[in-house]
């Protein structure tokens, strides 16, 4: 039997790619070299500035490149703070506003670096031989802290043996006995624990304010009088077996004195304390439960930890990023309703006001809901906004008036004829839901002509798609198919009941719900039937591959970074200490048979779709070994398969660099067009 070919994306993609080099009134794949956006706005105390990080792709690097700009909120007019070469990111002001600090990513390495914004001079404060991270400012203005790997190589396993001088030896043993010891995007962890580092202002040797073999993690703030530092971590005996654990901890500056704040079965953390001090807002919930999905909420409690209570248990929704009033009198969080992302403020007796919806986050291949936001003097609300016909950028609120203050695409876009993103009434053959979903029409779309349908499918499970842009959609949609996308059920953004409805029956009758979002599409009367196909990443790889085991209704289908076998999965991932006990409830050796029955690879045998598998070959959370599965089994079958191995992607990175983004997106177009 002859195996199909192994290619990477760039070489099943080259005919889709060559084909957009010129001039295109459409979006193409070279356009996606010229994409920015926006990130991390950053509220100068007096209000006057937002310095924020610009995320530029690069045609010469083939890399997003990250630089911190200023914009005046009032007219808009922007200044380069820090645009070289290096990745310029975190920018924080100083409470006083008259210096920024940042990390800039170098040749030295991450290092923090502040700017003096009246002479326009930057330092580097530290030598650090680690990336910092979670940078916050003391009231006073003199200290930094910051989060830090604290390198701990452990006790060796037997005598090491002496290299002679001049030798070539291998490299040595690499001993693991952390439960966590790899990473998405980062694979094999450096050996340490991350720890709180202060370091003074102005420059200095930077010390350590908490040991042990813990991880202590941000995001981290200072108590208001700036003797102590909040954050979050486990000192449990089994912390690294149960990751959802976490308590609201504060380390004194001066003495290094540890004091626990919060006590219960659940993750704490995002501690922020109020104006005067006397109050602490912080993020959790109850994990008692270990479901597959709870509502992060908004809690508040004394500065001693007394009186913790919730402000948000009647939104039936996940809150995040809080940040203080400056009155002291509520507290700001952005959460996510079906789909959109929101600003609200909270009052210290619970009532919620809904402020505006437009958040949107960085990412630029999928439509994935986001957002990041900063409150300045008066009120004044920085955040990052987007919608279906550009990426994310600066937008501000004020005083109930919305204004855009950046158009970072303005010349790649112009002209351009985009997919157009409507919204898409479904309500699901199951149990008759309503379901979260959205139609993208081709440029110069005629609604009396049939067009090819793709069914795209989001991953998480738990997470949500939103009417924003994204390039696949884009990509797609300018290849003359109709592009589908949904909030099936176990989605975020709808509350906790609709998401634990897959909680232990995943995959399940979300199949069902896209099922229902093909056939809503085709009501529309613009679909052909006859030329169905269907794509997804991570859980949506897994829907995919779950979908052509139970229907032949599409020509063809392309299941990216999936989850096949859910045995392997659990004991391969880089989240294994999460995965199966609390999407599971069960270890593999003690549910076999569930595991299989929620497994793709169980119904492979009812295949007769031609499915491309995609991967990227540093994918530490679906590990490659998946998709090299389905690719083996699909062969034995003789189904029509191609596996594609996206050189050095992760699973979160697998479009981050614009050549692969175009080259994976050319790669299922061409795979279509194959089989019609």
């Amino acid at each position: 039997m002859r195996l199909a070919v192994l290619v990477t994306a760039l070489a099943l993609a080259a005919g889709s790619v060559s084909a957009q080099e010129g001039p295109s009134r459409t979006f193409g794949a070279r356009d996606l070299f010229g994409l920015q956006a926006a990130s991390d706005p950053q509220v100068r105390p007096d209000g006057s500035a937002v310095a924020y990080v610009r995320i530029a792709n690069d045609i010469m690097s083939d890399r997003a490149r990250r630089s911190i700009w200023l914009v005046d909120p009032a007219s808009g007019a922007q200044t380069p703070v820090v645009a070289d070469d290096n990745a310029n990111l975190s920018p924080r002001w100083s409470p006083d506003g008259t210096r920024l600090a940042y990390v800039s990513a170098g040749s030295n390495g991450a290092q923090i670096y502040v700017r003096w914004m009246a002479t326009g001079h930057s330092a580097r404060i530290a030598n650090l031989e680690q990336a910092p991270n979670d940078i916050a400012w003391s009231p006073d203005g003199r200290t930094l802290a910051f989060t830090l790997l604290s390198v701990d190589e452990g006790k060796p396993l037997g005598p090491g043996l002496k290299k002679p001088e001049g030798a070539k030896w291998a490299e040595p043993l690499r001993i693991i006995d952390r439960v966590t010891y790899r990473a998405d995007g980062e694979g094999l962890l450096k050996p340490g624990y991350h720890h709180l580092f202060a370091v003074a202002a102005d420059g200095g040797q930077p010390r350590q304010l908490t040991f042990g073999r813990f991880d202590d993690a941000g995001p981290i703030s200072f108590t208001r009088d700036g003797k102590a530092v909040l954050f979050a971590t486990n000192r449990a005996e089994t912390w690294e077996r149960d990751p959802q654990e976490a308590e609201v901890y504060q380390v004194g500056l001066a003495d290094g004195a540890m004091t626990r704040l919060t006590n219960r079965v659940g993750p704490d953390n995002s501690a922020v304390p109020s104006p005067d001090g006397s109050k602490i807002a912080y993020i959790g919930f109850d994990d008692a439960r270990r479901r597959g999905y709870e509502n992060q909420r908004l809690y508040l409690m004394d500065h001693d930890g007394k009186n913790p209570h919730v402000l948000t248990g009647s939104l039936d929704r996940s809150v995040g990023a809080p940040q203080w009033a400056a009155d002291g009198k509520s507290v700001y969080v952005a959460y996510e309703d079906e789909g959109a992302t929101k600003l609200a403020r909270v009052g210290l007796d619970g009532k919620v006001e809904t402020l505006f919806a437009g958040l949107a986050g960085g990412g630029f291949d999928r439509p994935y809901t986001g957002g990041e936001y900063s409150v300045g003097k008066g009120g004044l609300i920085v955040f990052t906004g987007g919608a279906a016909d550009h990426p994310a950028d600066l937008s501000v609120w004020r005083a109930g008036k919305l204004q855009r203050l950046t158009d970072l695409n303005a010349d790649l876009l112009a002209g351009k004829a985009l997919g157009r993103v409507e919204p898409l009434a479904v309500t699901s053959s199951y149990d008759r839901r309503p379901i979260g979903a959205w139609m993208v029409t081709p440029p110069n779309f005629d609604p009396a002509k049939k067009y090819p349908l793709i069914l795209e499918i989001h991953g998480g499970p738990f997470s949500a798609y939103g009417p924003t842009f994204a390039t696949d959609m884009q990509l797609y949609a300018a290849a003359g198919y109709v592009v589908v996308y949904s909030n099936p059920r176990g989605s975020t953004s709808y509350g906790e009941a609709f998401a634990n409805t897959i909680d232990r029956n995943y995959p399940s009758h979300d199949y069902d719900d896209l099922m229902s979002v093909v056939d809503a599409a085709i009501a529309k009367g613009s679909v052909d039937p006859a030329h169905l196909y269907v794509t997804g990443g991570s859980g949506g790889g897994a829907l995919t591959a779950w979908i052509v085991g139970k229907t032949d209704r599409f020509r063809a289908a392309a299941t990216q970074k999936p989850v096949i076998n859910w045995t392997s999965e659990v004991l391969t991932t880089d989240g294994y200490n999460q995965m199966a006990p609390y999407w599971f409830g069960k270890m593999p050796w003690e549910d076999p048979q569930g595991y299989w029955a929620r497994s793709p690879l169980s119904l492979v045998g009812n295949v007769k779709t031609p499915t491309l598998v995609v991967v990227g070959t540093e994918d530490n959370r679906t590990p490659p070994s998946e998709a090299e599965q389905y690719f083996a089994a699909l062969q034995l079958r003789g189904v029509p398969t191609t596996l594609v191995r996206v050189p050095g992607a992760s699973h979160g990175g697998i479009a981050s660099r614009p050549s692969q983004s175009a080259a994976k997106a050319g790669a299922i177009l061409a795979w279509f067009e194959r089989y019609r």
